[in-house]
Protein backbone atom coordinates (compact mmCIF):
# COMPACT_ATOMS: atom_id res chain seq x y z
CA UNK A 1 0.00 0.00 0.00
CA UNK A 2 1.53 3.36 -0.99
CA UNK A 3 1.96 6.10 1.56
CA UNK A 4 2.19 9.50 -0.05
CA UNK A 5 1.96 12.81 1.79
CA UNK A 6 0.76 10.99 4.88
CA UNK A 7 -2.19 9.22 3.22
CA UNK A 8 -2.37 5.45 2.84
CA UNK A 9 -4.35 4.41 -0.22
CA UNK A 10 -5.02 0.91 -1.46
CA UNK A 11 -5.34 0.40 -5.21
CA UNK A 12 -5.23 -2.36 -7.80
CA UNK A 13 -4.00 -2.16 -11.40
CA UNK A 14 -4.78 -4.48 -14.30
CA UNK A 15 -3.86 -4.21 -17.96
CA UNK A 16 -0.90 -3.53 -20.23
CA UNK A 17 1.47 -0.89 -18.77
CA UNK A 18 1.81 0.56 -22.28
CA UNK A 19 -1.92 1.39 -22.48
CA UNK A 20 -3.54 4.65 -21.33
CA UNK A 21 -4.53 4.68 -17.66
CA UNK A 22 -8.23 4.76 -16.74
CA UNK A 23 -8.97 5.27 -13.04
CA UNK A 24 -12.34 4.01 -11.77
CA UNK A 25 -13.53 5.97 -8.71
CA UNK A 26 -16.21 4.42 -6.51
CA UNK A 27 -19.18 6.18 -4.96
CA UNK A 28 -19.88 7.02 -1.33
CA UNK A 29 -19.04 4.23 1.08
CA UNK A 30 -18.22 1.85 -1.78
CA UNK A 31 -14.99 -0.10 -2.01
CA UNK A 32 -13.10 -0.73 -5.23
CA UNK A 33 -14.83 -4.12 -5.49
CA UNK A 34 -18.01 -2.23 -6.41
CA UNK A 35 -16.70 -2.16 -9.99
CA UNK A 36 -17.75 -5.53 -11.49
CA UNK A 37 -14.96 -7.64 -12.93
CA UNK A 38 -16.79 -8.21 -16.26
CA UNK A 39 -16.83 -4.44 -16.82
CA UNK A 40 -13.15 -4.16 -15.95
CA UNK A 41 -12.39 -6.97 -18.39
CA UNK A 42 -14.27 -5.18 -21.17
CA UNK A 43 -12.25 -2.03 -20.55
CA UNK A 44 -8.90 -3.81 -20.46
CA UNK A 45 -9.76 -5.72 -23.64
CA UNK A 46 -10.53 -2.35 -25.22
CA UNK A 47 -7.01 -1.10 -24.63
CA UNK A 48 -6.80 0.69 -21.28
CA UNK A 49 -4.91 -0.01 -18.08
CA UNK A 50 -7.54 0.03 -15.33
CA UNK A 51 -6.81 1.35 -11.84
CA UNK A 52 -9.33 0.93 -9.01
CA UNK A 53 -8.80 2.44 -5.58
CA UNK A 54 -10.41 2.43 -2.17
CA UNK A 55 -11.25 6.05 -1.44
CA UNK A 56 -10.05 7.35 1.91
CA UNK A 57 -12.25 6.08 4.76
CA UNK A 58 -13.25 2.95 2.84
CA UNK A 59 -11.96 -0.59 2.48
CA UNK A 60 -8.23 -0.97 2.94
CA UNK A 61 -7.37 2.73 2.68
CA UNK A 62 -6.62 5.04 5.58
CA UNK A 63 -9.43 5.98 7.97
CA UNK A 64 -9.76 9.56 9.16
CA UNK A 65 -11.38 8.93 12.52
CA UNK A 66 -12.82 6.31 14.78
CA UNK A 67 -16.33 4.90 15.36
CA UNK A 68 -17.58 8.10 17.01
CA UNK A 69 -16.04 10.58 14.55
CA UNK A 70 -18.52 11.91 12.00
CA UNK A 71 -16.25 14.43 10.23
CA UNK A 72 -12.78 13.64 8.97
CA UNK A 73 -11.91 17.27 8.29
CA UNK A 74 -11.47 16.74 4.54
CA UNK A 75 -13.38 17.63 1.40
CA UNK A 76 -13.82 16.43 -2.16
CA UNK A 77 -10.70 18.41 -3.08
CA UNK A 78 -8.68 16.16 -0.76
CA UNK A 79 -10.24 13.05 -2.26
CA UNK A 80 -9.32 14.34 -5.72
CA UNK A 81 -5.77 14.82 -4.43
CA UNK A 82 -5.82 11.16 -3.40
CA UNK A 83 -6.38 10.17 -7.03
CA UNK A 84 -3.28 12.20 -7.94
CA UNK A 85 -1.34 10.37 -5.22
CA UNK A 86 -2.25 7.06 -6.82
CA UNK A 87 -1.17 8.34 -10.24
CA UNK A 88 2.16 9.37 -8.70
CA UNK A 89 2.55 5.92 -7.17
CA UNK A 90 2.13 4.16 -10.52
CA UNK A 91 4.21 6.74 -12.39
CA UNK A 92 1.37 8.14 -14.51
CA UNK A 93 1.64 11.81 -15.46
CA UNK A 94 -1.92 11.95 -16.86
CA UNK A 95 -4.91 9.64 -16.72
CA UNK A 96 -8.52 9.24 -17.75
CA UNK A 97 -10.96 9.31 -14.81
CA UNK A 98 -14.39 7.73 -14.51
CA UNK A 99 -16.46 7.90 -11.36
CA UNK A 100 -19.86 6.70 -10.22
CA UNK A 101 -22.05 8.97 -8.07
CA UNK A 102 -19.70 10.57 -5.49
CA UNK A 103 -16.84 9.16 -7.57
CA UNK A 104 -17.99 11.32 -10.47
CA UNK A 105 -17.91 14.35 -8.20
CA UNK A 106 -14.35 13.48 -7.17
CA UNK A 107 -13.44 13.15 -10.86
CA UNK A 108 -14.92 16.62 -11.51
CA UNK A 109 -12.84 18.11 -8.69
CA UNK A 110 -9.72 16.42 -10.04
CA UNK A 111 -10.30 17.97 -13.47
CA UNK A 112 -10.87 21.39 -11.90
CA UNK A 113 -7.96 21.29 -9.47
CA UNK A 114 -5.46 19.28 -11.57
CA UNK A 115 -6.37 20.09 -15.20
CA UNK A 116 -3.00 19.10 -16.59
CA UNK A 117 -3.30 15.57 -15.25
CA UNK A 118 -6.83 14.64 -16.35
CA UNK A 119 -7.08 13.53 -19.97
CA UNK A 120 -10.81 12.69 -20.08
CA UNK A 121 -13.79 12.15 -17.80
CA UNK A 122 -16.55 9.60 -17.35
CA UNK A 123 -19.34 10.97 -15.13
CA UNK A 124 -21.72 8.16 -14.21
CA UNK A 125 -24.92 8.75 -12.21
CA UNK A 126 -23.40 11.91 -10.80
CA UNK A 127 -24.22 15.60 -10.21
CA UNK A 128 -22.33 18.91 -10.61
CA UNK A 129 -23.60 20.50 -7.40
CA UNK A 130 -26.32 20.54 -4.74
CA UNK A 131 -29.17 22.04 -6.75
CA UNK A 132 -32.44 20.88 -5.16
CA UNK A 133 -33.57 19.54 -8.54
CA UNK A 134 -30.78 17.00 -8.55
CA UNK A 135 -31.01 15.35 -5.13
CA UNK A 136 -33.95 12.96 -4.77
CA UNK A 137 -33.01 11.35 -1.46
CA UNK A 138 -32.97 12.45 2.14
CA UNK A 139 -29.45 13.17 3.39
CA UNK A 140 -28.43 10.71 6.11
CA UNK A 141 -28.26 11.97 9.65
CA UNK A 142 -24.71 13.01 10.49
CA UNK A 143 -24.31 10.89 13.59
CA UNK A 144 -22.16 7.97 14.66
CA UNK A 145 -23.67 4.99 12.82
CA UNK A 146 -24.28 1.58 14.37
CA UNK A 147 -22.18 -1.40 13.34
CA UNK A 148 -24.66 -3.82 11.80
CA UNK A 149 -24.36 -7.61 11.68
CA UNK A 150 -23.42 -9.24 8.38
CA UNK A 151 -26.85 -10.74 7.74
CA UNK A 152 -28.47 -7.30 7.98
CA UNK A 153 -25.93 -5.85 5.53
CA UNK A 154 -26.51 -8.66 3.04
CA UNK A 155 -30.27 -8.14 3.18
CA UNK A 156 -29.72 -4.39 2.83
CA UNK A 157 -27.64 -4.91 -0.30
CA UNK A 158 -30.37 -7.14 -1.70
CA UNK A 159 -33.08 -4.58 -0.97
CA UNK A 160 -31.00 -1.75 -2.43
CA UNK A 161 -30.58 -3.63 -5.71
CA UNK A 162 -34.28 -4.52 -5.87
CA UNK A 163 -35.49 -1.04 -4.94
CA UNK A 164 -33.27 0.84 -7.43
CA UNK A 165 -35.89 0.38 -10.19
CA UNK A 166 -38.62 -1.90 -8.80
CA UNK A 167 -39.83 -4.23 -11.52
CA UNK A 168 -37.42 -2.65 -14.00
CA UNK A 169 -36.27 -4.27 -17.24
CA UNK A 170 -32.79 -5.26 -16.03
CA UNK A 171 -31.53 -8.17 -13.94
CA UNK A 172 -30.71 -6.76 -10.47
CA UNK A 173 -27.84 -9.27 -10.07
CA UNK A 174 -28.92 -10.16 -6.52
CA UNK A 175 -26.36 -12.94 -6.08
CA UNK A 176 -23.54 -10.55 -7.00
CA UNK A 177 -24.74 -7.83 -4.63
CA UNK A 178 -25.10 -10.29 -1.78
CA UNK A 179 -21.64 -11.75 -2.40
CA UNK A 180 -20.08 -8.28 -2.58
CA UNK A 181 -21.74 -7.33 0.70
CA UNK A 182 -20.01 -10.30 2.34
CA UNK A 183 -16.69 -9.47 0.69
CA UNK A 184 -16.91 -5.81 1.68
CA UNK A 185 -17.72 -6.77 5.28
CA UNK A 186 -14.75 -9.10 5.52
CA UNK A 187 -12.43 -6.79 3.61
CA UNK A 188 -13.06 -3.59 5.55
CA UNK A 189 -16.40 -2.68 7.12
CA UNK A 190 -16.21 0.75 8.78
CA UNK A 191 -19.62 2.48 8.62
CA UNK A 192 -18.22 5.61 10.29
CA UNK A 193 -16.09 6.21 7.20
CA UNK A 194 -19.21 6.58 5.07
CA UNK A 195 -20.51 9.23 7.48
CA UNK A 196 -17.26 11.19 7.18
CA UNK A 197 -17.52 11.04 3.40
CA UNK A 198 -21.03 12.49 3.67
CA UNK A 199 -19.63 15.32 5.77
CA UNK A 200 -17.21 16.01 2.91
CA UNK A 201 -20.07 15.97 0.39
CA UNK A 202 -22.08 18.46 2.42
CA UNK A 203 -19.36 21.09 2.06
CA UNK A 204 -18.50 20.27 -1.55
CA UNK A 205 -18.29 23.40 -3.75
CA UNK A 206 -20.71 24.03 -6.60
CA UNK A 207 -19.09 22.96 -9.85
CA UNK A 208 -21.48 23.49 -12.77
CA UNK A 209 -20.24 26.94 -13.81
CA UNK A 210 -16.60 25.94 -13.36
CA UNK A 211 -17.12 22.83 -15.49
CA UNK A 212 -17.80 25.07 -18.50
CA UNK A 213 -14.04 25.61 -18.67
CA UNK A 214 -13.22 21.88 -18.65
CA UNK A 215 -12.58 21.04 -22.31
CA UNK A 216 -11.40 17.42 -22.08
CA UNK A 217 -13.59 14.77 -23.74
CA UNK A 218 -16.29 13.73 -21.29
CA UNK A 219 -18.81 10.87 -21.25
CA UNK A 220 -21.95 11.58 -19.18
CA UNK A 221 -24.00 8.46 -18.41
CA UNK A 222 -27.20 8.46 -16.31
CA UNK A 223 -30.38 6.50 -15.65
CA UNK A 224 -33.77 7.99 -16.55
CA UNK A 225 -35.26 6.30 -13.48
CA UNK A 226 -32.46 7.16 -11.05
CA UNK A 227 -34.20 7.49 -7.64
CA UNK A 228 -31.14 9.05 -5.97
CA UNK A 229 -29.80 11.73 -8.35
CA UNK A 230 -32.10 13.18 -11.01
CA UNK A 231 -31.15 12.72 -14.65
CA UNK A 232 -31.52 16.46 -15.28
CA UNK A 233 -28.12 16.79 -13.60
CA UNK A 234 -26.59 14.81 -16.45
CA UNK A 235 -28.25 17.05 -19.04
CA UNK A 236 -27.05 20.20 -17.31
CA UNK A 237 -23.53 18.79 -17.00
CA UNK A 238 -23.34 17.75 -20.65
CA UNK A 239 -24.69 21.11 -21.84
CA UNK A 240 -22.11 22.95 -19.73
CA UNK A 241 -19.07 20.97 -20.85
CA UNK A 242 -17.80 21.75 -24.35
CA UNK A 243 -16.67 18.23 -25.29
CA UNK A 244 -19.33 16.10 -23.60
CA UNK A 245 -21.29 13.14 -24.93
CA UNK A 246 -24.55 12.39 -23.10
CA UNK A 247 -26.43 9.13 -22.65
CA UNK A 248 -29.61 8.90 -20.52
CA UNK A 249 -30.93 5.34 -20.38
CA UNK A 250 -34.61 4.51 -19.83
CA UNK A 251 -35.16 1.79 -17.25
CA UNK A 252 -31.84 2.44 -15.52
CA UNK A 253 -31.74 3.62 -11.92
CA UNK A 254 -28.76 4.78 -9.89
CA UNK A 255 -26.96 1.48 -10.30
CA UNK A 256 -25.54 0.53 -13.69
CA UNK A 257 -27.19 -2.63 -15.08
CA UNK A 258 -24.86 -5.31 -16.32
CA UNK A 259 -26.78 -5.37 -19.59
CA UNK A 260 -25.47 -1.84 -20.21
CA UNK A 261 -21.83 -2.70 -19.50
CA UNK A 262 -21.02 -2.99 -23.24
CA UNK A 263 -22.59 0.43 -23.88
CA UNK A 264 -20.77 1.96 -20.91
CA UNK A 265 -17.43 0.41 -21.81
CA UNK A 266 -17.78 1.52 -25.43
CA UNK A 267 -18.55 5.07 -24.34
CA UNK A 268 -15.62 5.27 -21.95
CA UNK A 269 -13.23 3.77 -24.50
CA UNK A 270 -14.52 6.11 -27.21
CA UNK A 271 -13.85 9.04 -24.86
CA UNK A 272 -10.35 7.79 -24.11
CA UNK A 273 -9.60 7.48 -27.83
CA UNK A 274 -10.89 11.01 -28.47
CA UNK A 275 -8.56 12.34 -25.81
CA UNK A 276 -5.56 10.29 -26.93
CA UNK A 277 -6.04 11.40 -30.54
CA UNK A 278 -6.05 15.02 -29.41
Amino acid sequence: MPRTAGVELYYEVVGDPRDPVLVLISGGGAQLISWPEPLVELLVAGGVRVVRLDNRDTGLSQRFGGPEDVDGGYGLEDMADDVMRVLDAIGARRAHLAGHSMGGMIAQMAALEHPGRVASLGLLSSIPGRDARYVLHDAPVIAAPPRLPLEVLVEGARRYALDDVPGGPYDPQLDWHEAKAVEAYERGYFPDGFTRQWSALLRAPERLERLRAVTVPTFVFHGREDPVLHWSAAVDTALAMPAAELQVHPGMGHLIPWELHPELAAGLLRTVRRAEAA
